[in-house]
């Protein structure tokens, strides 16, 4: 289904790049890439058809772009249909030193105007450098277009030195998500160790190394400190899954 059209302007060369990738991640059967990509390159085509005079080409072009649309819309409809299922399952491997993995850029499409509550397993909530993860996590969460009312927060309890940070730096977390309108609920446990992110939309997120995936910056002036997106990760492994039928009540 590939294409091989002779356009030389920017949208042609554009659609035909798009298309093909979304051509072999469909291949390998990764197909939420594939239709993001399916969709990106049809808007492309369309751009690409208005440009175009010659009937023939015009005939060539309408004919690809309703492949590709059929394609899209059968890849989607198999999609929705494993999210109803409860057996959809998207894995991203994210490299040492790796960037680009900010918690907008890995959460952000999951996050719709439906989710209201979160459920947030990690039991490494403690230290200083984790406690502003858990902030910058927080504060993603009520931006639009989310309208969380409520996080629910499982982590293991500071027993050691630290416990005192521990406990006024999650306090001052709640206070301040208290005065955006969102109640944060704290439970500790001695026994937890999966990490798991869950939103009351139904998709469900693991990973590995929970909210502490981040390096630490060289010093306080280098690229990365403020933008996570330019922050190297560790080496982790990150599972979503959706289930259609998840109660907003469910525990972790």
């Amino acid at each position: 289904m590939a294409w091989s059209g002779q356009g030389q302007d920017r949208e042609s060369t554009a659609a035909i790049a798009v298309l093909k990738r979304a051509v072999e991640l469909d291949l390998e059967s990764r197909y939420q890439q594939a239709l993001v990509c399916y969709q990106e390159g049809i808007d492309l085509l369309i751009q690409v058809l208005k440009g175009t005079k010659d009937d023939a080409k015009k005939q060539n072009l309408r004919k690809k772009i309703s492949d590709y649309m059929d394609r899209a819309e059968n890849i989607k409809k198999y999609l929705d249909q494993e999210k109803e299922d409860g057996k959809y399952h998207k894995q991203i491997k994210i490299e040492e030193n790796a960037t680009g993995f900010s918690y907008e850029s890995l959460f952000q499409e999951y996050l719709s105007e439906t989710v209201t509550e979160v459920w947030i397993e990690d039991p490494y909530i403690r230290q200083t450098h984790q406690l502003y993860n858990f902030l910058r996590f927080c504060e993603m969460l009520i931006k639009r277009p989310c309208k969380v009312k409520t996080i629910h927060l499982l982590t293991s309890l500071d027993e050691g030195c630290g416990k005192e940070k521990q406990s006024s730096g999650l306090k001052e977390i709640k206070e301040s998500l208290k005065n955006h309108g969102v109640l944060l609920e704290l439970e500790y446990s001695s026994s937890i160790h999966d990490r798991e992110i869950r939103f009351n939309n139904g998709w469900m997120i693991k990973i590995g190394r929970g909210l502490d995936y981040f390096q630490k910056p060289q010093s306080r002036f280098s690229l990365g400190y403020c933008d996570f997106d330019l922050r190297p990760c560790h080496e982790t492994t990150v599972d979503i899954f959706h289930n259609k039928h998840t109660q907003k009540n469910n525990r972790l």
